[in-house]
This record gives structure tokens, sequence and C-alpha cells, in this order.
């Protein structure tokens, strides 16, 4: 049974976090596809997304979700069942997210490129009994499979949602290149997945409210150790709500480029739960490139843009982009990595010199908070600034670690409330405790471990992050994770990881290894140690070299000095050319 939208808009603002303090706005008290399906029921002709040419309406969209959601309760998927989703953004992988949603079950979203230990962690981790991959990420999900609680594999292909003329030329380009699964593989095809939806006829729907869990992200925390943020229904709805009040000049229809991957808060967070849960267009593209997105931009004449600061500098290097008329846009957001003040006027220059008639718009977020929560306003810009927080999201600067609040202009933490703060960090109570504290106000403040300072008009400026991560094009990179790595081989002593600039990436990150004793430095070692790296880590936080130490410098308490090591190998780097004296 569906909900009418009389149902559905019955039900109560919402509170979340900030129960008892007063809120400008009004949060919806359902789950995620209920809001959804409330945008369905007013118009149900519009474009909910397009992928590769084709056009998909909300009605068809809701349609499209029920029948997952049939097909996942006859393979058995109850209330509370963790999914795990690895896919780019694709119709199969938004069908798949809302499914879940609506049968009770807990999505959990992990990278498709992920390493097979990394995949087989996060199924453990969360403890998935059902994952749904493309079709060319099959062997790493069925090679390390009997070491996980999986009962079901469903294997997605992007053909499957291709128009015939565009499939035909995808099998002569991409599709070539895809290993073919064998035929009595012990998974489930997306087509025949979904004709299981015809043997289910009743009570797939579950109620689920807004405090209830619904989605996992990952992120490495404060520690750098990678943990699953359990998210509900009410922050990814309060983040819809959130980004809508601070872009009034949003329109219901607006084209929304959705490039950012979805295992991102703000990929699945704000370019498709914003958009899809108010009224937007989300144009997804499945596998970025600067070019690819680039051409989309023009091509639909999009009015919001995400991304991160590379892609930005990216865009400005397209001869493509020359001629382009960007006068469609609204809203030009950076996020995830620090934009320089360089950067920003090149690229606002940029904007000016094709037609648009904004700037781009810096802002600030943690996954602790599903994605971004603090945004420069769009007619007031201050120079360094991330902005200002969200109505309803709350933020103050205090002596790390502690409840004391700092005056403006001094640098401290920067401690985060309000409706999007996670639940929790799952299976790790300890680090809930820490990160996750109430105050005497009555709120549930986040500790980012993230170094910042306000000024007297509430604007916030970002000063760096008191945890070791590098970021790179991006995606966070927790030197720990690929120092445990590393140091799980049999030949590895000691090593540490480093990140150094790059002109492209913005960071990247070098490994130093300290080989145990008997083992002789060589290029046949460190390919060996190169190709483990390759098998355990991600792409994106991929060593990109792999450089041998006898011994590792120290700190007076013993530790390895990682700074000692950066400063020379960035000293190293300038001496070579490689990168400038600035």
């Amino acid at each position: 049974m569906r909900f009418t939208t009389e149902e559905i808009t019955a039900k109560r603002p919402w509170k979340g976090h900030t129960e008892g303090i007063p809120l400008e706005l009004d949060y919806f008290e359902g789950s995620m596809v209920e809001a959804v399906e409330l945008i369905a029921a007013k118009y149900p002709n519009n474009v909910a997304f397009d992928f590769m040419g084709s056009s998909t309406t909300y009605a068809q969209l809701v349609q499209e979700i029920h029948n997952c959601a049939k097909a996942l309760k006859t393979i058995g998927i109850r209330e509370g069942d963790k999914v795990t989703i690895a896919l780019p953004n694709c119709p199969q992988a938004i069908y798949m997210f809302y499914a879940v949603n609506l049968v009770g079950g807990i999505c959990n979203m992990i990278h498709p490129l992920s390493a097979e230990k990394e995949i087989e962690f996060y199924l453990n981790e969360s403890n998935s009994i059902t994952a749904i991959t493309l079709d060319q990420f099959y062997n790493k999900f069925e090679s390390i499979r009997n070491n996980t609680n999986v009962v079901n594999i469903i294997i997605a292909s992007v053909k499957d949602e291709l128009s015939k003329p565009i499939r035909a030329g995808y099998m002569l380009t991409e599709g070539r290149k895809i290993q073919k699964i064998p035929k009595d593989a012990p998974v489930i095809r997306w087509n025949e997945f979904m004709r299981l939806s015809n043997a289910c006829f009743y009570n797939y729907r579950v109620s689920r409210k807004a405090d209830d869990p619904a989605v996992i992200l990952y992120s490495g925390g404060t520690t750098g150790t990678t943990k699953g943020i359990v998210l509900s229904n009410g922050n990814f709805n309060s983040l819809g709500v959130q980004v809508m009040a601070a872009n009034p000049m949003f329109r219901v229809g607006d084209k929304m480029l959705a490039a950012m991957p979805l295992f991102h808060g703000f990929g699945l967070g704000v370019c498709i739960h914003t958009m899809l849960s108010q009224g937007g267009r989300c144009i997804l593209i499945p596998r970025f490139t600067a070019k690819t997105y680039a051409k989309q931009i023009v091509k639909y004449r999009c009015n919001f843009i995400a991304g991160v600061p590379t892609l930005y500098e990216a865009l400005l290097r397209l001869p493509s982009m020359e001629k382009a008329d960007l006068s469609s846009l609204k809203g030009v957001f950076s996020g995830g990595d620090s934009l320089s003040i360089e950067l920003k006027k090149k690229f606002d220059k940029f904007l000016y010199d094709h037609n648009a008639s904004i700037q781009v718009r810096e802002g600030y977020g943690t996954t602790e908070t599903v994605t971004a929560c603090c945004l420069t306003p769009p007619h007031m810009f201050k120079e360094g600034s991330i902005g200002v927080p969200f109505p309803d999201t709350f933020i103050k600067i205090v002596e790390p670690g502690t409840e004391n609040e700092l005056p403006y202009g001094e640098e401290g933490e920067i401690l985060l409330a309000g409706p999007t703060v996670m639940q929790e960090y799952m299976n790790h109570p300890d680090e809930t405790a820490q990160t996750l504290r109430k105050h005497s106000d009555g709120l549930t403040w986040v500790y980012t471990g993230d170094l910042g300072v306000m000024d007297d008009e509430g604007f916030i400026y970002f000063r760096g992050r008191a945890k070791r991560m590098i970021v790179s094009s991006g995606y966070n990179v927790y030197p720990a994770q690929i120092e445990n790595i590393l140091d799980a081989h049999e030949k590895v002593q000691m090593s540490c990881v480093i990140g150094v600039p790059d002109a492209y990436r913005m960071e990247k990150a070098k490994a130093f290894v300290t080989l145990k004793p008997g083992i002789e430095k060589s290029e046949e070692v460190k390919a060996e140690l190169m190709e483990y790296c390759r098998k355990n880590i991600a792409k994106y936080a991929m060593p990109y070299d792999i450089e041998f130490k006898d011994e590792m410098p120290k700190t007076l308490v013993g530790k390895v000095a990682y700074r000692v090591l950066q400063e020379e190998e960035i000293a190293r780097m300038k001496a070579a050319g490689e990168i400038s004296e600035s």
C-alpha cells in the first residue's frame, strides 16, 4: 500500500538532536522514500533524473522503487537488514537506495572501486546479507564472499539502463572491457531480480520514522580508523530542507549535475536526496571525468553544480569550455577540501567570462553530519571563509576537546550541532561517546577534530585539521589505515605515510618503509609492495611511491616523526623542480 499525500504531510515536524530547542524550519518526520513519494504525488510528470540520454519521471521512479522493494521482500530482506550498495551514479543505485528504505532496511554505501579486503571489511562490519554491484566488479565480490554473511549478490549492468542506440555504442567500447560473468555464477542479474517483484503482492512497505537508522557511510572519524557512520531518515530529510533554505533561488525542476559519488555524503545527501526530496532534477554521471562533467553542464544547461577544488582547477584548463555558455547556473558549490583564495578568484572570473552571474560558494561539513552544514551565503562573501552555518545548525569554537567556548577571532576546535548529526559510529561506542557529547545547552555536539575561527558576524574560517589526514581530489585518505596494511606485510618492519602537494589532486600519498632485518632493498621488493597495496587499498588512496628508509626519524616520545618526513620530501620536491617554491 502507498501513502497518500495527505497521510505523508500529516507527519509532524521532527526535532532530532535539537529536541526542545526552538527551530526556524519544519522537518519531515517520515522516511526518505516517503519524502520522495510526496514530491512524486505533486509532480508525477516532472523528470526526476537523466541518465546517458534517457529521462525518468517521478511517477516512473516511484514505480521502479516499489518493484525493487517487492523484489527485495521476495529474496528475504526484512526490517533492519543491511544491504550493501557498491554502484556508481546510475538508475539501479537510486531504485535500490529507496527500495531498501521502503522495506525498512539500512543502506550500506561503499565505493565500487574499493579493494577486495576493504569490501570484505565493509560487508562484515555492517553484517550485510545482500550486496549489489556492477558486472565489472563481480570478481572482487566473489573472491571474498565466503568470508562474509552475504546471502545474495545482485549484479547490475550499465547497459541495462541505456536506450538501444546508446547501448550498441557502449557494448562496442566500454562493454568490451568487462570480463564475462560465468552463466552459472551464484548471483542474481538485475533484470532477473526485478522480475522477482511479481512474486510479492503486499506487505512489503515497512513504516519507518525520522529517528530510525537508514544509511551507513564510512569515514575515518577523528582517529583515522575506518568506521561506519549511522545516519537516520531525519538526518537526510533535514539536510534537504536546510539546503533549500540556504538556496532560496531553487525552483522545482531545477537541474543538479550529480557527479559526486553516492558513497559520499556530498553526492548522496546533496546531489541526490536533496534534489529528489525537493522536486529537483538529477543529471546522473556514472563515471566522472572533468571532460564528461563539462559536457553535461552545457548539454543540460544545469542550474546547480557541486564539486571539489580539483574539479574546478581542471575545468579551467579544458579547451571544450572556452565558448561554453554558463548563464543557466544558479549555484556553484565547492567542498571536500579547502578552496584556495587564488583558485576561487580564477574560477569566479571564469564564471563571469562565461555569462554566469554568480560566484563559487565554499562550504564545509563532515560525514558525521551527512555532509555540508556550513555554506557561503549567496549575497555575501568573505575572503578565506567557509561561510555561515545552515539554518538550525549550530557551530561553536572551543578549546580542543573541552566545552570551553573561545572568543571571536581565537582559533580552536570546530563543534557542530543540529538535526543532521549522526546517531553513532557503528560498533564503536567509546569513540561515539568521545565524538558526540551533550552540553548544558541541551544540544548534542560533534567534536570534529578540525581547527577554525569564528568572526563577530558568525562567519567560519577553516584553519586546518587537528587529525592526521590527506585530502586527495576531495577523498579523505587516512595514513594510519595505509600504514596498518603495509605493516601487515611479511617483509615490512615499519611504515609511515605522508601527504605531499600535487598540482592536480592537491595532495597525494607517499609511503616510507623500513624492511625487516635480512630483507634487501630492491626494485623487486618495491614492486611486490605496490602490488600488495593495489589489492588492499582503494585506487584513490594508493601511495604513488614507496621509498625505503633504514631508520625512521622519531619524536621525543619515540613515535615516527611524520612531519619531519613530510618537510624533507617537500624540500626535495622543490629542489627537483617538481613543485614551486611558493
